[in-house]
């Protein structure tokens, strides 16, 4: 793989949130939200990152895009307006990257959020919420802005006269395609999108999927597509990060993870996925405990109280993740001689 062909780099990303006690609020240990991840996302591709709730999925994607600040570790993107004379592209340190750096990184680097209600202004309509970046980043104003705005309700699929509507005035599904539009306006190359089918009906799901795959094709869109349900992860997804109280445990190619999972924790996640089809049997392995705290996590391998296969080496040394072949990453002590079951999600 060309280093050209990665458009964002994550390298030991940590957030912490510091847990404070006593009248003077001191602070007397962290929440460990994400602790200490390495990925890569391709130009051009999804890369699906999937857990349960409270493993660090939000909280990784928001300090990504430096929405909250991470505690350490470098974040490289490759970023096309920051080039100069004779360069494709720049190569921008977002952890470290000033406010007004930062700002202009905002063009190439977008969110969705998991809500669209929430994230939505009541206050003001669907034109003045997708218009306001383009005026914040001096791109636009006045009737340009509105062709602008118009251009990009028309690519998600709404009228120009939703452009004076309030949110309240709008289905989940609309509302969904105003927070979707207002990511477009600024023309990214990367877009973080937080769940953003969860909070929709079954049936307007699919539309919005689909949306997402043909914006994507359109505009050569890359994204981080986080979400719990592992279905809709594999439909959209290129490649897959699979995490674990605040840690990526196993990451490949999609069909590669759900054929040939390598870390027993995706085996279990994957076991309970519901199959449409009764002559489909599959051990559904049903995980004892509860998920540690991550203010105090377990010592060696983070999942190993939970897991089945685990040895005395999984309670004392942290496993290394690493590379076992054709890019599957994981970390896992045995993820060479264990043979887990392969999942059909979906």
């Amino acid at each position: 793989m060309s280093p050209d062909n990665i458009l964002l780099e994550v390298k030991n990303l940590k957030k912490y949130f510091p847990v404070r006690k006593g009248i003077l609020r001191r602070t007397v240990a962290h929440v460990k939200a994400v602790d200490d991840i390495d990925m890569f996302i391709k130009e051009g591709e999804t890369l699906g990152l999937v857990g349960e709730s409270g493993c660090g999925k939000t909280t990784a994607g928001r300090a990504i895009l430096r929405l909250i600040e991470p505690t350490a570790g470098e974040i490289i993107f490759r970023s096309k307006k920051l080039a100069g004379p004779g360069e494709e592209y720049k190569e921008v340190g977002v952890a470290s990257a000033s406010h007004k750096l930062l700002k202009s990184l905002r063009r190439d680097m977008q969110f969705i959020f998991q809500d669209p209600y929430s994230s939505l202004n009541p206050r003001m309509t669907a034109g003045a919420i997708i218009g306001e970046s383009l005026l914040v980043h001096g791109l636009a104003k006045g009737s340009e802005q509105e062709d602008r705005v118009r251009e990009v309700l028309g690519a998600v699929g709404m009228k120009p006269d939703h452009m004076k509507r309030y949110p309240h005035e709008f289905s989940g599904g609309q509302r969904q395609r105003v927070a979707i539009a207002r990511a477009l306006a600024l023309d990214p190359q990367l877009i973080v999108a937080d769940e953003p089918v969860s909070a929709l009906d079954v049936s307007i799901q699919a539309q919005v999927i689909n949306l997402l795959e043909d914006l994507q094709q359109e505009f050569g869109l890359t994204y981080l597509f986080i979400s719990h349900d592992l279905s809709v992860i594999k439909h959209i997804s290129n490649r897959v990060a699979v995490m674990y109280l605040g840690k990526i445990v196993e990451l490949a190619i999609t069909e590669e993870l759900f054929s040939n999972p390598k870390h027993p924790y995706t085996e279990a996640l994957m076991s309970a996925v519901p199959v449409p089809a009764p002559d489909y049997n599959v051990e559904e392995i049903i995980l004892t405990g509860d998920v540690p705290s991550p203010v105090t996590p377990p010592s060696g391998c983070y999942f190993h109280p939970r897991c089945r296969y685990a040895r005395e080496i999984c309670k004392s040394e942290p496993p290394a993740y690493r590379d076992v072949g054709d890019e599957h990453f994981v970390a896992c002590h045995f993820a060479d001689t264990l043979k887990l079951q392969p999942i059909r999600a979906g």
